[in-house]
């Protein structure tokens, strides 16, 4: 099988671990890195032995060796470069957020159909095995009817006015950092519950905590889907509250003490157990970003991924939620 040719454009800390997934994957090799100077993409190359190094995004789009670029600017300019690389017949690899809202979300799909490529928005953990199982436990019942949801993906980071978490200008700011996990799981959790691939919010009250840089630095939300589903999410830059998930049923919860990182297990709670059923991990000590990279290669005739992972109409859903979550506290 020929390896796909992967072109980084945006060469921060995403990006290597991307870089290095992708290095030890069966189905690709990265042959091009972009960054806005050629210093920053030769250090680039140079440390993962890639060979091209463009001193800037264009360049790299027109490298002619390049079939996959994976997408790592900051979040605004996701959108511009995600467009661009499907006009010129580039597949696409887009970190999350794909964008910093529905309408450039819609843009950036109908780019993609427009110009027939694959596109995947990378909410890494949708692609990993751990998911795959605590859908299945849920599709088969163990708990129950799927009734409650938390969720929360926080952390405290020191307060820097010019780190990007904490920069408007840069799409800072803890919903569209890290509250998409939440959001995207509990869409995931109450689909499956309805026998969908996803489901969206009827209703959605947001509350949160804008700084004196003008970004959330905490949020929560309390979201109503259908048949009565609740739940109650999280998230965080400067407020830890760490990273977790439990789906309550009828006959008992699922925890999942590690749900983004799954480096865990998935933990079934029975009505009066004073233990629970471990699921351990399915892929234990796998690289976390290495399942994109191999679903990018396995479905790239049919231009998308399928749930779990974030399908097109997935992406577009997940946009609106968080653009409604964003409007609920004032941004």
């Amino acid at each position: 099988m020929k390896k796909l040719r992967w072109g980084i454009l945006g060469c921060g800390k995403i990006a290597r671990k991307l870089a290095r997934a992708i290095a030890g994957s069966q189905t690709g090799t990265v042959v091009a890195a972009g960054s806005r100077t050629k210093e920053n993409a030769g250090k680039f190359a140079a440390e993962f032995r890639v060979c091209q190094a463009h001193g800037s995004y264009a360049d790299l789009l027109a490298d002619p060796e390049v079939d996959v670029v994976y997408i790592a600017t900051p979040h605004p300019w996701h959108a511009e470069w995600a467009i661009r690389a499907a006009e010129v017949g580039k597949h696409l690899l887009c970190e999350k957020p794909m964008t910093m809202n529905a309408a450039d979300t819609e843009r950036v799909i109908a780019a993609a159909r427009t110009h027939d490529v694959f596109l995947l928005e990378a909410f890494m953990y949708r692609c990993h095995p751990q998911t795959a199982l605590w859908v299945k436990l849920l599709r088969e019942g163990a708990i129950g009817e799927l009734k409650a949801i938390q969720s929360s993906f926080s952390f405290r980071a020191p307060f820097d006015h010019k780190n990007r978490l904490f920069n408007r200008e840069v799409g800072g700011g803890a919903i569209l950092d890290v509250g998409g996990y939440p959001m995207s799981l509990a869409r995931l959790a109450a689909g499956t519950a309805l026998g969908q691939p996803t489901a969206e919010p009827l209703t959605l009250h947001g509350e949160g905590f804008i700084g004196p840089t003008g970004v959330d630095e905490y949020a929560s939300a309390l979201v109503r889907f259908p048949n009565n589903l609740l739940a109650e999410l999280c998230c965080g830059v400067h407020l830890e509250r760490g990273q977790t998930a439990r789906l309550f049923g009828t006959d008992g919860f699922l925890e999942i003490p590690d749900p983004f990182f799954c480096k865990g297990e998935v933990r079934l709670w029975k009505p009066g157990a004073q233990t629970p059923k471990i699921f351990p991990n399915p892929a234990p000590g796998a690289d976390l970003y290495s399942f994109e990279v191999e679903l990018v290669a396995q479905h790239l005739a049919e231009r998308q991924a399928p749930a779990p992972a974030m399908t097109w109409d997935d992406s577009l859903n997940q946009a609106r939620a968080l653009e409604k979550w964003r409007l609920a506290i004032g941004l």
